[in-house]
């Protein structure tokens, strides 16, 4: 049985793409059984990783408006292992379509329980909003990761979040937990990351993964590519942090494998 993990933060351009592509990819390299579950119209978890958004039949769209069979959705990746539900543009007028759908919240929730018992970790890319979908997605995880970003204004709208999620463990889903924060682009030469750094772990203390995703251009060319990090250059800085960011995870979740 699948543990179900959002990425989400709805501020944009923090690294949740980024995070489930090779968060993903870096799983399944130490032979975790992964689906990524691109949740947000824009597609880049899709695009990322080598799909046409133009030539997809079934996305996550026709699951959750027309209830698809996701099974007939899930595509298989280059990388072993690895797996996606694709999204489509159109996924931004399925909220809209799901208003008057009853138990709206919990439609994700419907689809990814479809899925559950074939994969060990299934990672949703959110997109960057508190909309119905992002609450769908918050609603079908166990926990989520919230990617902050080593910047100025890298707290701004925490609390927005958090909130939201406090929403959704009293109204939606109970055991809904904080799998960690992930400081992104972090660049060990600015006193800045260092600040950002210091000021999370005192607010977040032990919820702050140990692993720090360094500012890395593999990192940023790689989906270009349409690859992960892993495959483009594995012996890249931003590869191996994704790399240790899934050791540090699979331990963390040591006593539920």
């Amino acid at each position: 049985m699948a543990k179900v993990i959002s990425i989400a933060n709805q501020k944009g351009g923090v690294g949740k793409t980024t995070t489930s592509i090779n968060l993903g990819a870096s799983l399944a390299v130490l032979e975790k059984k992964v689906l990524i579950v691109d949740a947000d119209a824009q597609a880049n978890s899709t695009s990322g990783l080598g799909f046409d958004v133009r030539e997809m039949k079934n996305t996550i769209y026709e699951c959750m408006v027309n209830d698809v069979d996701p099974n007939t959705a899930v595509l298989k990746c280059e990388i072993d292992n690895l797996y996606i539900l694709p999204s489509h543009i159109d996924l931004v007028g399925a909220e809209i379509e799901m208003l008057n759908m009853s138990d709206r919240e919990k439609t994700m929730k419907r689809m990814i329980d479809k899925l559950r018992d074939q994969f060990d970790y299934i990672l949703i890319d959110c997109s960057p909003s508190l909309g119905l979908i992002t609450v769908n997605a918050l609603t079908a995880s166990d926990s989520v990761i919230i990617p902050v970003q080593c910047e100025y204004f890298a707290l701004e709208g925490l609390g927005k979040l958090l909130n939201t999620i406090k929403i959704i463990q009293k109204r939606l889903n109970t055991e809904l937990a904080i799998e960690g924060f992930l400081l992104t682009m972090y660049d060990s030469r600015t006193s800045l990351s260092n600040q950002v750094l210091d000021e999370v772990k005192r607010h977040f203390q032990s919820l702050v993964f140990n692993t720090l995703i360094a500012r890395n251009v593999r990192l940023s060319e790689a989906p270009s590519h349409g690859q992960a990090a892993i495959s483009y250059d594995a012996t890249s800085k931003g590869a191996q942090n994704y790399l240790n960011l899934a050791r540090e995870l699979l331990e963390r979740n040591g006593a539920k494998q």
